[in-house]
């Protein structure tokens, strides 16, 4: 009887730890969706809410941004996406940092140039602050 209650009890401790995990996921990716609609939306506020201010954000041709720079490039349309989508991504946690991986297939149309398709492969970066999940570091690179 003792055998069996100490069972179920770690079965129920490993459930709640899985769960916890699974609720983390689904925020992260909730963070990612809300990140993926700011971009193409510039919506100021929302992208200063979704990134650190400690952010490094790596484009595929080697242009490195900071926060600021990240967001006054989408503002003034100087980075403008039209259509942004996301597939294969996939979403490791650690403690108050996660790693989300996916490929992107998306449609630009920045200041002064055509408009043009993009196939990237990014790694993002995010840390947990105050409960929510926000973006520290980012990095492209160009699929063949």
């Amino acid at each position: 009887m003792k055998k069996t209650l100490l069972l179920f009890a770690f079965l129920l401790i490993g459930n709640l730890v899985a769960s916890a995990q699974s609720a983390d996921e689904k925020a992260l990716a909730a963070t990612v969706e809300k990140l993926r609609v700011a971009i193409i939306d510039a919506n100021e506020a929302e992208l200063k809410k979704l990134t650190s201010t400690s952010l490094s954000y790596g484009h595929s041709n080697g242009l490195m941004e900071d926060q600021k720079e990240f967001i006054r490039a989408l503002v003034s349309q100087e980075s403008k996406f039209t259509k942004i989508e996301l597939t294969d991504q996939t979403i490791a946690i650690s403690g108050d940092v996660a790693l989300v991986r996916h490929k992107l297939f998306g449609d630009t149309h920045n200041k002064g140039k055509d408009p043009a398709q993009v196939k990237l492969g990014v790694l993002m970066v995010f840390q947990k602050v105050k409960g929510n999940w926000v973006l520290l570091g980012r990095q492209a690179f160009k699929l063949v």
